[in-house]
């Protein structure tokens, strides 16, 4: 277990070292170009023992409330072990995890395994879709602000969206993608909403379409956005959990603040300018990030309708973890404009200010 450091500052340490390797990454791609050997040598060195690292740090982390839900998982498996399992309804992948995590290790085995279906997927799905270059977009999935969130309490949701990435990193091949997208469902319900996104772009590939759509969310939200909670919550979206984080009521003092949360809009608006802005501008026609960006602009809008919920940040985790994927498949794909490399650093670093400013800067003032 790793215990060098207090409970309480275990995410502080996380982001700090995110916070190096991000400034060591965005060094050299100030000094050096995509094609340097040199870079290519960096590449190379950190790749492994990175990934490495995340799946440790995060995989053989304390049992502790400060991780919010990881003693409710916790407690499902020891019910698992003593033959009174909690009923997980048509999560049946998550369902079929717990008895064989519990046929086979203990519980700190447990939680090592769920980091496994959290990280491995997204370097898989990473090295197949930019080979070489894989730990670049992989250090900005990291990056990403609820990352570190759903790796240490969103447990379940968590290992689904990585799934479902690597669902989507195999869409040369529709049968092996629909059966990861299908496990992803299977682990937490709640993927339906991505999944669904993802299918609709298969007919309507258009993203002017979505693009328009996410604009017009956003002033319905702001007239009509109770009436959208209580449509969604009276259909039985999903399931009763999301009921429970649209309708419970927030602890003002916690990070699921309530009210019109423009800072996230704002945030979610990076993958929307930057989806427009390879998409329009520079007439970027990759097939696959064009259903990228449509199912993020999709599930982002539904979101963004609930967006004054209590707990809606969970909501919007639906699409937030395909933001790095919108904002950065681009720059690994093709070459859009002179100093690109240097570029591509530049925005990484605001990229992950972002999460830093806000999980570290603001949680410490």
């Amino acid at each position: 277990m790793l215990d060098l450091f207090p409970i309480e500052s275990y995410g502080v340490v996380w982001y700090n070292i995110q916070l190096f390797v991000i400034f060591l990454t965005v060094l050299h791609t100030q000094v050096m170009d995509y094609n340097d050997k040199r870079m290519h040598q960096y590449l190379a060195i950190i790749g492994w023992p990175y990934a490495l690292f995340v799946l440790l740090y995060l995989g053989l982390r304390p049992i502790s409330g400060k991780f919010i839900d990881m003693t409710t998982y916790a407690y499902m498996f020891y019910r698992e072990t003593v033959g009174s399992p909690i009923d997980m309804g048509s999560d049946y992948a998550f369902t079929l995890l717990l008895k064989f995590s519990a046929f086979i290790t203990n519980v700190n085995g447990f939680f090592f395994i769920c980091a496994c279906l959290y990280v491995i997927p997204l370097v898989l799905a990473c090295r197949k879709l930019f080979k070489h270059f894989w730990i670049y977009c992989f250090i900005a999935l990291v990056a990403s602000f609820s990352f570190y969130t759903y790796g240490v309490n969103g447990i379940r949701n968590g290992m689904a969206t990585s799934i479902f990435i690597l669902g989507i990193a195999f869409y040369k091949k529709p049968v092996v993608s629909a059966i990861f997208i299908v496990i992803a469902c299977s682990f937490h319900q709640s993927m339906y909403l991505p999944t669904a996104a993802y299918i609709a772009t298969y007919f309507l590939k258009n993203p002017k379409l979505y693009l328009i759509g996410w604009m017009v969310a956003i002033p319905l939200s702001l007239v009509f956005g109770s009436l959208f909670i209580t449509l969604f919550t009276s259909l039985g979206f999903a399931d009763d959990r999301l009921n429970q984080y649209l309708l419970s009521e927030a602890d003002k003092e916690a990070f699921s603040s309530t009210g019109f949360r423009w800072d996230f809009l704002i945030y979610s608006a990076t993958g929307t300018f930057a989806g427009w802005y390879f998409i329009f501008k520079q007439k970027f026609t990759d097939t696959l990030y064009h259903r990228i960006y449509g199912t993020f602009l999709i599930a982002n809008a539904f979101w963004i309708l609930v967006i004054k919920a209590n707990f809606s940040n969970r909501f919007a985790y639906l699409s937030w973890f395909l933001l790095a994927l919108v904002i950065f498949y681009p720059f690994l794909k093709k070459k859009f404009f002179h100093y690109q490399h240097q570029v591509f650093g530049i925005v990484l670093l605001l990229y992950f200010s972002f999460t830093y400013v806000l999980t570290v800067v603001r949680t410490n003032i």
